[in-house]
């Protein structure tokens, strides 16, 4: 059943259409997506697992590095345990509660990742354009508070999409994606649900700009500060700039992999199959990518990784 001439009734139950597998490869598929959560699980709890236990990690940058790791579990795990089990059973059927939490967790996430991203590039402009004053200013409490508030503003953009659900009636059950979705989702509704998409595209475009305009003010006072100082200090800052080049080149992936979705709608040759595997590239290529990336550039981060995959190996 795809549309009814009245609203459903509850128990209400979705249908995921997922992809279109071809006979014989859904097998493949599934240890391919199993591989992959697991990457980015080890990678990603690997990242945490070292900053929580090594106090000389116990640092505002490597804090959020921490901050911004639970982030990407959050959002391989809301999608990608569901495509496994696509894969694996063909199940299709998803109660409504299950699908509104999975894309509240995946909303969550989007919104999650620019706010921390923004409050890292706060933290590098603070150390590298006030160093002396940077212990005073960047206190663990105040530390703490900017983490939690990166969340807050997540879940304070994000919880009014879904509050807007709760009088909107449904009329249709099948969902043509592989995750469920904001919109996703009121593309089923019974009539026009014009709040909801001015809301929707309002919060989008003011936390994107918002979170553009941080990051971009940050790196220019940082690039700014770095070139006027001094050789002797220059070495100094090259180094607070290999960490500055590290947050950026995380920003930089997520907005590539988020830039692909938009494309897809202004070319409608394109498969399905195609379109759907390329919407969740901002969730499977960041969350999977970033790790190595922060083992890349942070010496401290990798040196105390290989330091406890050593000791517990010898155990």
């Amino acid at each position: 059943m795809e549309n009814v001439s009245s609203p459903l009734q509850q128990p209400i139950i979705l249908k995921l259409e997922g992809f279109l597998v071809p006979p014989g490869s859904a097998p493949l598929l599934f240890s391919l997506v199993t591989l992959n959560y697991l990457v980015v699980v080890l990678g990603n709890g690997v990242v945490v697992f070292a900053i929580a236990v090594d106090s000389q990690l116990h640092r505002p940058m490597f804090i959020m590095i921490c901050h911004l790791a639970v982030c990407d579990l959050l959002g391989a795990t809301a999608m990608l345990p569901r495509l496994m089990v696509h894969f694996l059973t063909g199940q299709q059927r998803v109660a409504y509660a299950a699908a509104i939490a999975q894309a509240f967790a995946v909303h969550t996430y989007g919104a999650a990742v620019q706010t921390i991203l923004a409050a890292m590039a706060y933290d590098r402009y603070v150390a590298v354009c006030n160093p002396l004053r940077y212990p005073a200013i960047m206190t663990s409490s105040r530390l703490h508070g900017l983490c939690a508030l990166a969340w807050l503003v997540a879940l304070v953009c994000i919880s009014p999409l879904f509050i807007l659900h709760i009088h909107v009636p449904l009329c249709g059950d099948v969902v043509r994606h592989v995750y469920f979705s904001n919109r996703s989702i009121l593309q089923l509704a019974c009539q026009p649900t014009p709040t909801n998409n001015i809301y929707g595209l309002s919060m989008a475009y003011t936390l994107s700009s918002s979170v553009f305009l941080i990051i971009v003010f940050s790196y220019t006072k940082i690039l700014q500060t770095s070139a006027s100082h001094q050789r002797v200090e220059g070495r100094i800052s090259r180094k607070a700039l290999q960490t500055c080049m590290m947050h950026l080149a995380v920003y930089i992936l997520y907005e590539i992999a988020t830039v692909v979705i938009i494309l897809l709608l202004r070319f409608p040759s394109v498969s399905q199959n195609v379109k759907k595997f390329l919407s969740i590239l901002f969730v499977v290529l960041p969350t999977t990518v970033n790790p190595v990336i922060y083992g890349l550039a942070s010496q401290e981060l990798r040196s105390s990784i290989i330091k406890h995959i050593t000791f517990l190996a010898e155990l």
